[in-house]
């Protein structure tokens, strides 16, 4: 039996921005970093000195650390930490820095993630990400993501019934959202037919179904909801977070994560159900573990991710809007930033920050994170229900 869970009542998030995106970039992580804290002094008006703690993610940052960042970047936060965690940072840094405002060991956190790319980055990455990934796989010829999500989507393909046309769809909705971005790298449309001609890359995955490695960076800050009205600042309000790590190990291959677990908790702590949420924005490093969480938070059951797809206009215009800003199969994945991207996006979303993308009246957003992949499943996975701010 688990402890109740305190609310995160009276935590705001706000100043959602991103440092445009790069194909390849000479900066440093570092760099990217800087500009990042530099953009949330710019539109917060809360001047450096000010910003005291600090909630960092990134890959491409080593041998350093955040606490290495201070030193740089010439801050002295009295709250500090560090979350390599990818795809699941996102959620977790958020969670993070909201107990420490509450707690009062921080009063404005800066929660940021970026990582640069190198014409060799993305290799180094790989080889250097996760040991269990490397001795399964690299012994017979495999190795980098796209090898294991083949596995993994192979696998619900023929568990569930789902074709290459159900991940279709996904990825074309989340291009159509991408041209009403202007930070998404991708600004050309797609169409089902030439997702569907694509060239293969690791059957039954296709170039689509991948995201393009990137450099850039996404940040926004955390703080009381009181010093964001003393601020005049707009921001989203936490209704309800979970995070979960090593689910279903049981599972000879990922078939479910662990948003299952925990959902329920989720739901119970916002005081919602799944129909009351008016957009969600999935990790969607590939198609499959989007369809997996359509199913694993509730939105339809487990096997029935194709129907949902199917029977759904997943655009920010349709009756189940995901991925507003086009995801990173269109905007791109800046290492860790992909992990806060959809963060960024839902904050945007719920303080008038979105522009023509914008969700109708949208009052409840999703935000999902999932990361560190080994050979056959992702570690990380957690989920947060922003609200608008009354």
């Amino acid at each position: 039996m688990s402890s109740r869970r305190l609310s995160y009542e009276g935590v705001a998030v706000a100043v959602p921005v991103t440092v445009p995106y790069v194909r390849y970039s000479t900066h440093t992580a570092h760099w990217f970093i800087g500009q990042a804290l530099a953009a949330l002094v710019k539109e917060s008006g809360i001047p450096k000195e000010e910003i005291d703690g600090l909630c960092l993610s990134s890959f491409s940052l080593v041998p350093d650390t955040a606490v290495g960042v201070t030193q740089h970047l010439g801050i002295s936060p009295r709250w500090l930490d560090h979350v390599p965690t990818g795809g699941a940072s996102g959620v977790m840094c958020l969670r993070r820095a909201a107990r420490a405002v509450q707690a009062g060991d921080a009063d404005v956190v800066a929660c940021v993630a970026a990582d640069t790319n190198h014409v060799d980055s993305f290799r180094q990455t790989l080889g250097a990400f996760s040991n269990f990934a490397r001795d399964a796989t690299y012994p017979y010829g495999s190795g980098g993501p796209n090898s294991i999500f083949a596995f993994i989507t192979d696998n619900y393909m023929r568990t569930y019934g789902a074709r290459r046309e159900d991940f279709g769809r996904i990825a074309v909705a989340q291009r159509t959202n991408a041209l009403a971005n202007p930070n998404a790298l991708f600004k050309k449309p797609l169409t089902l037919e030439e997702y569907m001609a694509a060239r293969p890359i690791s059957d039954p995955i296709h170039l689509f179904d991948c995201v393009m490695p990137c450099a850039g960076a996404e940040a926004f800050l955390v703080m009381s909801e009181d010093k964001a009205r003393e601020l005049g600042l707009p921001y989203a309000v936490i209704r309800g977070a979970i995070e979960r790590h090593n689910a279903f190990a049981e599972d000879p291959v990922m078939v479910q994560g662990g948003w299952r677990m925990d959902r329920g908790d989720l739901y119970a702590q916002a005081g919602v159900q799944p129909k009351d949420i008016d957009f969600i924005q999935t990790y969607d490093d590939y198609p499959v573990i989007v369809m997996m969480q359509f199913e694993d938070l509730g939105f339809c059951e487990k096997g029935e991710g194709p129907e949902f797809v199917r029977s759904h206009d997943l655009t920010y215009a349709g009756s189940f809007p995901n991925n507003t800003s086009g995801g990173q199969l269109s905007v791109g994945q800046a290492g860790a930033a992909g992990g806060f991207l959809g963060m960024t996006e839902a904050i945007r979303q719920l303080t008038g920050q979105a522009g023509q993308r914008a969700v109708k009246d949208a009052q409840l957003g999703m935000v999902c994170g999932f990361g560190m992949v080994t050979y056959d499943r992702c570690l990380c996975t957690g989920a947060v229900i922003l609200g608008r701010s009354q």
